[in-house]
């Protein structure tokens, strides 16, 4: 018998640093149960609102959450990293990871031809640069950005798509505070959320993207922040429509106490139009990340928005880490300027095009509804998903709990289509029938 993990302390600092330790170490796995604040107070012989204060510490720093009758539970992928806790190990030999969410490899551009070419060019050391945008990034991210359709007032850069979100929640809001996110949503984003100790109240999405009267309600509820994703969400592949997006923009119109970010993480991979909310509130954000279209390891995100925000992003950043190195910067700008990498993103863009929609059509022949209008991945409702992950992962293929993207959206699991060939379609699509609809237990007759 598994022996259950000893939590010691005298005062809700003591309890809540056990409890952290217990994480970092892989005692206390994602998900594991603590005991309820009674329990935990008569095991210590201390007051019942000294766990309570612990309790309420761990889940303002977004290592815990509490779910009701389901108790105080450690958060799927909590903001602490140990030597054994692995949210989501490798899969094993000869199981396909259709879970990580990561592009084809196959189809991303070469670096090293670009990195060769830069490196005849960069001249001595610059030594500390006194501005976060190379002036020639910033005029290319602009005509891209306009000729979207993206109002674009101020540009800066990020590390990323998360690394914007993150000083923009923290340049707007503070601990406490209620920030609208999409229900399922991106994973990183919810666990942000909860690592800056801000309040997620959710939206729910359909293909059209965020639903008006969610966001509504989200507002009602004293959202000072908004996170919506354009097109690719993940996991679902929701796309804003132009008729969406014309109900969010009178909705949000003059929301003088909100801050409306959107995330444009697909960017040129998408192969649907771009009906951006931008400059509908006086606050406002557009995010576009690098990393998906041309490499995950390209963590460089264009940022534009109205002055006063991008004004407070950039200068976070110069009180922090400084800048995004210009090293990554010229590199970026060199992919932009190369036709042959602009094709090669088409051909991505299409391929997983037609990898989504050939998985969506197998499953349809086959009775099993399932959602993806744009981007790299597949949204499948489940009534159990610990029994179908299990399921597929006996059959050979890996696939993501929809628990790490739900706050209140019913059972699913997300399958990435990144790793499939056309001939893996119809035996996956028989995995999923199988996982979902298990045969009876045999009968045996004496």
């Amino acid at each position: 018998m598994a022996v259950r993990y000893q939590i010691t302390g005298a005062t809700a600092v003591a309890i809540s640093a056990s409890v952290e330790s217990g994480i970092r170490s892989g005692d206390l796995a994602a998900g594991a149960v603590l005991p309820t604040v009674r329990a935990l107070a008569a095991e210590l012989a201390v007051s019942p609102a000294t766990v309570a204060r612990a309790y309420r510490e761990l889940r303002q720093r977004g290592l815990v959450v509490t779910a009701g009758r389901h108790g105080t539970r450690v958060r799927p992928r909590p903001p602490v990293v140990g030597g054994r806790s692995a949210l989501m190990p490798a899969p094993a030999p000869g199981v396909r990871d259709l879970a990580s969410g990561q592009p084809d490899p196959r189809l991303l551009p070469p670096l090293g031809p670009h990195l060769a070419a830069l490196a005849g060019h960069l001249g001595p050391p610059s030594g500390y640069v006194s501005s976060a945008v190379l002036p020639a990034l910033a005029e290319a991210a602009r005509a891209r950005l306009t000729a979207d359709g993206v109002p674009v007032e101020e540009v800066t850069v990020t590390g990323g798509a998360l690394d914007g979100i993150e000083r923009l929640l923290g340049a707007y809001l503070r601990p406490g505070d209620a920030v609208a996110v999409e229900d399922p949503g991106w994973a990183n984003l919810l666990d942000l959320v909860a690592a800056l100790g801000l309040r997620p109240i959710g939206v729910p999405v359909d293909d059209d993207g965020p639903t008006e009267a969610g966001v509504d309600a989200a507002l009602a509820l004293g959202a000072r922040a908004l996170v919506v994703t354009t097109r690719a969400q993940n996991p679902t592949g929701a796309a804003v429509s132009a008729q969406r997006a014309g109900r969010l923009r009178v909705l949000l119109a003059g929301r003088s106490d909100l801050l409306l970010i959107e995330d444009d993480h697909a960017a040129e991979l998408a192969r649907v139009p771009l009906h951006p909310l931008a400059g509908v509130t006086p606050s406002w954000a557009f995010v576009r990340s690098a990393s998906k279209p041309y490499g995950p390891d390209l963590r460089l995100a264009v940022l534009a928005g109205d002055e006063a925000t991008v004004a407070r992003v950039a200068g976070r950043l110069r009180a922090g880490a400084g800048w995004v190195s210009t090293v990554l910067q010229r590199l970026v700008l060199d992919l932009w300027s190369d036709p042959a990498v602009a094709a090669l993103v088409t051909q991505a863009g299409e391929s997983y095009e037609r990898r989504r929609a050939g998985l969506l059509a197998e499953l349809a022949v086959r009775g099993v509804p399932a959602r993806g209008r744009s981007g790299i991945n597949i949204w499948l409702p489940v009534s159990d998903e610990t029994s179908v992950v299990t399921a597929l992962r006996d059959a050979g293929w890996a696939v993501a709990p929809g628990a790490l993207h739900r706050i209140g959206a019913e059972p699913a699991v997300r399958l990435t289509v990144s790793p499939l060939d056309a001939a893996d379609l119809a035996p996956l699509a028989d995995a999923v029938v199988r996982a979902l609809r298990p045969p009876p237990p045999a009968v045996f007759s004496t």
